[in-house]
């Protein structure tokens, strides 16, 4: 019985014990009012479309002018265009066709990248709004988005391709320059220095990037007014957000050859289409009012088709 009063201590002991341990295991170290913080929502979209299934056959016809004339098999294998490679079809998926036709060749590439942000704070929405208005700036054209918190980040860059459209970019306003035009502090040519425009089948000067310097199209190796060619710009009604990248390019006496860029945020989906055109012979000119209204007449289908 001498012994009862020290194991009634030692069992309040270890009680005292596994109380203390319990109140530390549901929260005795968290502060009280902490707050508490709300993850950004997702973005709309889960998945990508098949990209070389999203254009519809007559639009390919349309863009692709010669290639309903070749024999079947040559015909199918135009239409059925070429798969980008991607190690991630989940984030990023594109196609590219091409088709030759007598007086001109053209091109048509579309590129899908779904947006996601690890961020807890950020949204996928204001990372794709993020990544959408670096290639806006790297096409020449004041930002109409503002960067989201992880501007900074490496993820957002310009693709390879941007990068090397860019870079090109650079040279030809260089030329341009050398040509007679005056470049401006961001890279493009001031129109109001040039003395002609930059379009001219004989080749003098392509300046210009961002395409606000004046440009010429219309085919058959004759010209269109510069006051009837829109420039590059930031486009309304097309997704979230949009814009057009008109970039005329000609190498020593080589053909003159155009690409056409429209590129739109939807939701966390950022859509780039090219459509491009190099005429056979050196005394034509793209035209560059047709090239920019297919070019956005397909990307509005494509926003079309994410929004079904």
């Amino acid at each position: 019985m001498a012994y009862v009063p020290g194991v009634a201590l030692l069992a309040a002991l270890v009680v005292g014990c596994s109380a203390g341990s319990d109140s530390n295991a549901t929260g005795a170290d968290s502060k009280a009012g902490s707050p508490t913080v709300t993850p950004a929502p997702p973005g709309k979209y889960e998945t990508l479309p098949a990209p070389c299934r999203a254009v519809p056959r007559g639009m390919l016809k349309d863009l692709l002018p010669g290639a309903a004339e070749l024999p079947g098999d040559q015909q199918e294998k135009v239409f059925r265009g070429s798969a980008s490679v991607t190690y991630d079809t989940d984030r990023k998926v594109g196609c590219d066709w091409k088709s030759d036709a007598p007086d001109s060749t053209r091109s048509l590439s579309i590129d899908f990248e779904r947006v996601v942000s690890y961020d807890p704070s950020v949204s996928d929405d204001d990372r794709a709004d993020t990544v959408y208005a670096k290639k806006e700036k790297a096409a020449g054209l004041a930002s109409s988005t503002t960067p989201g918190p992880d501007a900074e980040k490496d993820s957002g860059a310009p693709d390879e391709k941007e990068k090397g459209k860019g870079k090109g970019a650079d040279e030809d306003t260089a030329k341009g320059t050398a040509g007679g035009a005056t470049a401006s502090s961001d890279g493009s040519a001031d129109p109001s220095s040039s003395s002609s425009p930059s379009g001219k089948a004989s080749g003098d000067s392509t300046d210009g990037t961002d395409g606000t310097s004046e440009a010429t199209g219309g085919g058959e190796g004759g010209s269109t007014d510069p006051e009837d060619v829109l420039p590059s710009r930031v486009l309304d009604n097309l997704g979230d957000a949009a814009f057009l990248h008109d970039a005329p390019t000609r190498a020593g006496s080589t053909a003159q050859h155009r690409t056409v860029s429209v590129v739109f945020r939807t939701s966390n989906v950022v859509v780039t289409v090219r459509y491009a055109e190099q005429p056979a012979l050196i005394t034509q000119v793209p035209d560059s009012g047709e090239l920019q209204e297919k070019a956005q007449a397909l990307a509005r289908k494509l926003a079309e088709t994410l929004s079904e």
